[in-house]
Formats: structure tokens, C-alpha cells, sequence
């Protein structure tokens, strides 16, 4: 199976083209924190070059879905889905959560992965993975205090932009983590991998947000329609 994976959720702008039988064929990420949607299609076209393949000859689209940024989310998701129905190839949507997890899981279902990613003021967007990869707990938005609290229950490895949170308010009377690894944005291979073993017919992808939008609409302040 051939599969363009792309991740805009975080802090990179990334694509890459995996051949389920042949290993990657062809992958680029750009660390940014802003710009994506400037970025991206450009970086979709030299990967497809390399790969030296049509879109045509691909057989699924995979796209991070978030939590993340909200403006990189849609540009991601919204560039995937306008390939695949340009295409005619299904867009798979996978959580940035699990892209995280993934390769961590994949070297060790033994030992559990909490993914935590900074979600601002003191708060992650957590979910912890226990063993053989079974969700413990659902994706959430959490104090990192409370995220502590729910992770420090045996030996875990912590990974995601909000490791560090976590790893400096664990508890000292607690068994410390495994591995801290705040990796600013999960591996754009182990995407495709997931998407490449998802059920094709889940629906497409939409964002996975968490939480409102920081930014609101000012009511009082809107011109009454006419």
C-alpha cells in the first residue's frame, strides 16, 4: 500500500510518501511554529517528486488530526482531503496522540506511553497508552498537575511537546519516567504506518480540538444583520 502522510498540527510541516512493502520512499519535515499553509504544498510536491510518483498511483492520503494548532490542523486536513477527492483515494485521519505513541509502542507494548502535548497555561492535551497499546486514558485537556496524577502509576515513557511539564512536577516518591522525550512533533512515517493499517471506512477527517478556540467572537461588538 502506498501512502502520502502529512502533519501540519504542531511544530513542523512534514509529508512523506511510504510504500507498506518497500519502506519509505520518500519524506521531508520543516520544524516551524507558523507558515504551514505557505509551506506545505510545495513541501507535498518535492516529496511526490522524489517518490517520482503521481497522485493517482497512491492508495491512501493520512493526515494528523490533532489536538494541535487550529490553523495548522485545517490547513493539514484541508490539503489531504482536496487531494484525495482530486485523487479518488480515501483520507485517513489519525490523532497526533497516537502518532506520538506509535513507535514507542511498537519497539515496547510492555512498558506505557503517556503523550503529552503543550496546550498552554499549565495544561496538556494528554492520553496514556498502557499496555499492548490499550487506551487507559481517552484524549483530554488536563492540568498538568491532574496529567501527573494519572500518569505517575507505574514506570511509563513521556513523550510530546508537554514532556518536560510533566516530568519536572513528578512526584519524587513516585517510580521516575522510563524516557522523557519532548520531540516537537511525532515521526511523519509512523503516520502513514497508522493510517495504512486504519479501517478504510472510517469517515474523513476532521479536527480533534479539546478545547475552544483561545480567540472569540466580540458579540457586543457585531453590526446587527439586516
Amino acid at each position: 500500500m502506498r501512502v502520502l502522510a502529512i502533519d501540519t498540527a504542531l511544530e513542523a510541516c512534514a509529508a512523506a510518501v511510504l510504500d507498506t512493502e518497500h519502506g519509505k520512499m520518500a519524506s521531508e519535515s520543516l520544524p516551524m511554529l507558523r507558515g504551514h499553509a505557505e509551506a506545505l504544498m510545495p513541501l507535498i510536491a518535492r516529496v511526490m517528486a522524489h517518490a517520482d510518483m503521481p497522485f493517482s498511483a497512491l492508495d491512501r492520503i493520512a493526515v494528523t488530526t490533532g489536538p494541535g494548532s487550529f490553523t495548522g490542523l485545517r490547513v493539514g486536513i484541508s490539503a489531504a482531503r482536496g487531494i484525495a477527492l482530486a485523487a479518488a483515494k480515501p483520507a485517513i485521519g489519525r490523532t497526533t496522540l497516537a502518532a506520538y505513541a506509535a513507535p514507542y509502542l511498537a519497539h515496547d507494548d510492555k512498558t506505557g506511553v503517556v503523550v503529552a502535548i503543550d496546550a498552554r497555561h499549565q495544561h496538556v492535551y494528554l492520553q496514556i497508552f498502557g499496555p499492548g497499546g490499550r487506551t487507559l486514558v481517552a484524549p483530554r485537556i488536563a492540568s498538568v498537575s491532574d496529567a501527573v496524577r494519572a500518569a505517575a502509576t507505574g514506570p511509563v515513557r513521556i513523550v510530546g511537546t508537554g514532556a518536560n511539564m510533566l516530568a519536572a512536577a513528578w512526584p519524587a516518591r513516585e517510580i521516575p519516567p522510563a524516557l522523557v522525550d519532548d520531540k516537537r512533533a511525532p515521526d511523519i512515517v509512523w503516520v502513514g504506518r497508522l493510517a495504512a493499517a486504519a479501517d478504510e471506512t472510517i469517515e474523513s477527517p476532521k479536527p480533534l480540538y479539546l478545547r475552544a478556540p483561545d480567540a472569540q467572537p466580540q458579540d457586543a461588538a457585531r453590526l446587527p444583520r439586516r
